[in-house]
This record gives C-alpha cells, sequence and structure tokens, in this order.
C-alpha cells in the first residue's frame, strides 16, 4: 500500500495564503506513484477542510464556494489515533475518512511555523516533516533565536528587544537605550513573523515611534536592529537533521526598496503570485568561494544549534562596506520549502519531498528508542504516599 501524506497548509496566520501556494506546489510535486496525498486546509477561523477541489489553487478565488465541495474534518488528540475524522458523521457509515502515515505542515507563520500546530502533531504521535515545538518556538521568534545564535558564537547584529507593554510604559526610556547603544538607522520588527509583515526602517526618533507602533499591532515582542545600510541579501537552505545535514546553493535576492518586501518576496513585482520562486533573484549568488563557504557553514551551523530539522532557509546579510556577514533568521518551514534552491543543487522537488517523509519517519524511529514513562506505577507502592509533608507529593 502507498504510505498516506497530510499535507497541512493555510491556518490562522497572516501568511495564510503565502501556506496555500507553497502547499499547492508541494503537492503536486509529490510522486503519486508511491504517494497517496490528503490536502487538510486550516481556514483563517481554524476549521479543518479535506477535499479533491483543495489541490487547485485556482479555487481559493472564492473560498466559500470551495468549502461547500469539501468536508470539514478533525483529528482526535488520542496517542496513537492517525484517523482523520468527518465532522458531520453518516447516518450509516463510518465518520473515518482515512488513516494518515505522515503529516507534511507547510504552515507559514504563527499558529503553525512558531511550533503551535507541531505540539498538537506531538500529541497524536503522528510522523511529521520539519522541525519539533522547540526547534519551530526559536527559530520563529527573532529575540529567542538570536540569544541562542550568540550565545554559540555565531554572528548576528546588534539588537534591543521589549514588549509592548515595556514600550507603552517607557517609551522614553528605550528610546534612549535604541539611541545609546545602536543608533539610527534601525530595522523595527515584529518578534515572531515572517513575510515582512510588520517590519519598517528608521532613521529618525519620529520613525522610529511609527515603526514600532506599527509591529506592536502584529506582536507583543518587539525587536529593534542595527541596520546595515549597505547590505547583501543572500540565502542559503539547509536539508537534514541537526546531526547530518547539507546546504544548497546561495541565492540573492533582488529588491526593489530599502527592504526586501512582502511584495517582493511573493509577487515577484507583478501580479499572479506563484510563490517565493517567482521573486527576483541570483542563483547562484556571485560570491567569492570563501564568502560562499563562510555562509553555507554559518547556515549549517544555524540549522544544527536551534537542533532544526526537515528543510529550512537561513537568510544572510553582507555588509558591502566591510564584507562581515550576519545570520538574520531562519525560515523552519521556508516559503516554496525552497525547492528551488534544491533544484539548483541537483535535488529535484520531487526528490525533496521524498527526502521530507523519510526524515520525518526516521525521525518517529528514532523517538521510539527513548524512554518517555515508566511501568512502575508509585500509588500501587506498599507504604502508601504522604500529601502536603515536605519532600513528598503536594496532593489535592
Amino acid at each position: 500500500m502507498k504510505t498516506r501524506i497530510g499535507v497541512f497548509f493555510g491556518g490562522r496566520s497572516t501568511e495564510h495564503e503565502i501556506s496555500v501556494i507553497s502547499a499547492s506546489q508541494a503537492m503536486n510535486a509529490i510522486n503519486r506513484e508511491k504517494y497517496d496525498v490528503t490536502p487538510i486546509y486550516i481556514t483563517k477561523q481554524g476549521r479543518w477542510f479535506t477535499g479533491e477541489a483543495l489541490f487547485d489553487v485556482a479555487n481559493y478565488r472564492d473560498t466559500k464556494t470551495l468549502l461547500e465541495k469539501c468536508d470539514e474534518v478533525y483529528m482526535r488528540p488520542v496517542y496513537g489515533d492517525y484517523r482523520l475524522y468527518k465532522v458531520k458523521k453518516p447516518m450509516f457509515g463510518t465518520d473515518v475518512l482515512c488513516n494518515l502515515d505522515v503529516v507534511i505542515p507547510v504552515l507559514h507563520g504563527s499558529n503553525g511555523e512558531d511550533g503551535t500546530f507541531e505540539g498538537i502533531l506531538d500529541s497524536i504521535g503522528i510522523p511529521y516533516a520539519g522541525c519539533d515545538v522547540l526547534a519551530s518556538a526559536n527559530g520563529m521568534d527573532k529575540i529567542t533565536m538570536k540569544m541562542i545564535l550568540q550565545a554559540s558564537g555565531i554572528p548576528v547584529v546588534d539588537y534591543i528587544w521589549f514588549t509592548d507593554k515595556q514600550w507603552a510604559r517607557q517609551k522614553d526610556v528605550m528610546i534612549a537605550e535604541i539611541e545609546e547603544k545602536i543608533g539610527y538607522p534601525v530595522i523595527v520588527k515584529p518578534a515572531n513573523l515572517g513575510s515582512s509583515v510588520g517590519i519598517g526602517r528608521a532613521v529618525d526618533r519620529e520613525q522610529l515611534v511609527e515603526k514600532v507602533d506599527d509591529a506592536r499591532h502584529y506582536s507583543a515582542r518587539i525587536i529593534v536592529e542595527h541596520m546595515v545600510e549597505h547590505l547583501q541579501e543572500i540565502n542559503c537552505s539547509v536539508l537534514g537533521d541537526c546531526d547530518d545535514y547539507e546546504t544548497s546553493v546561495l541565492e540573492e535576492p533582488i529588491k526593489s526598496g530599502e527592504i526586501l518586501s512582502y511584495q517582493d518576496k511573493y509577487m515577484g513585482g507583478s501580479k499572479g503570485s506563484k510563490g517565493m520562486q517567482a521573486s527576483q533573484k541570483r542563483i547562484p549568488a556571485d560570491l567569492p568561494a570563501a564568502e560562499t563557504d563562510r555562509i553555507r557553514f554559518l547556515a549549517g551551523e544555524t540549522f544544527r544549534v536551534l537542533s532544526c530539522h526537515g528543510v529550512s532557509r537561513v537568510d544572510m546579510i553582507v555588509d558591502r562596506d566591510n564584507r562581515n556577514i550576519y545570520v538574520n533568521e531562519i525560515n523552519t518551514i521556508p516559503g516554496s520549502l525552497s525547492f528551488y534552491l534544491w533544484e539548483a543543487t541537483g535535488l529535484s522537488f520531487d526528490r525533496l519531498m521524498d527526502r521530507l517523509v523519510s526524515l520525518a519517519l526516521k525521525r518517529k524511529r528514532d523517538e521510539a528508542t527513548k524512554t518517555v514513562s515508566y511501568d512502575g506505577n508509585i500509588f500501587s507502592m506498599g507504604g502508601g504516599v504522604k500529601c502536603g509533608t515536605k519532600g513528598k507529593l503536594g496532593c489535592k
């Protein structure tokens, strides 16, 4: 029998539409001679649907009509139950729609790329591609990510972070700290969003206040970074797990303004987006061999120290003035799954998807060798259990 892959996409995220595009490309690339594919679309309201109509990206122009052609489904939060159930139970027969073998999440941004969805899959115990809860959360949050990278000796630009409530209470203090420790120009970002949403450049105090107030609409945690004025943006994809991985060729995205915008990434400067691969770029990036090697090394190290898994894309910054190289961020579920970088490296999209399935199943086998609970039951041991005593269990 074929392995059945459940591809989850959409979700409650500002990157909802990009997720749909990426998932459509991924599902089309999966080898149907080896795998059966079940699309599971998560609406912006968090409801799950499946159906053949979800394979055609053109159908998403009218989601109301699209969902009328689909079945609403769910999975039970029971370990070992990999079945997909219909919400509307039939009068006769079973409410089980199918049994999934492995999941490929293609959920960009909040509530998907940040470890939230991965936690659901871990509770069920189903094998899935990509980073686990810890790596996803650390990779998504730009603050904790930079803390870990700094502690591991991986170069990042200077930054200051604070919460939206800190900003409301101590705005003048935060502004003074930014001006003293970083200086203008700066980049203001929500800590846990991608696709350039809520990101802005500030060259003075007035712009700083404006950009922070905008970022606060998207996240409770804000990061302000030193802006490398004459920068060259370079991306590298990494595939594997933190103990055994490989890096792709490099790309240089071409931006239309000072910041690589949402439109630059996904609209390719025009209407009719086909995802991240539609944006303008140079592949491979035109860099000296030593810089290419250094960037690929830092990308791999970023993947390793964050304990990543599956496929990720690491975005780098090169300072054109002094050629210093910094890690900007990691995308643990990159747009288009970086398939165009792997195609340029010699790995076709269908083989990339095959590798992701293999990695998911391998991780599940590895996890099965670890102890997660004991057979013994302390409640059945002699002597009973004292409650509320120092050094003993606190019982209620």
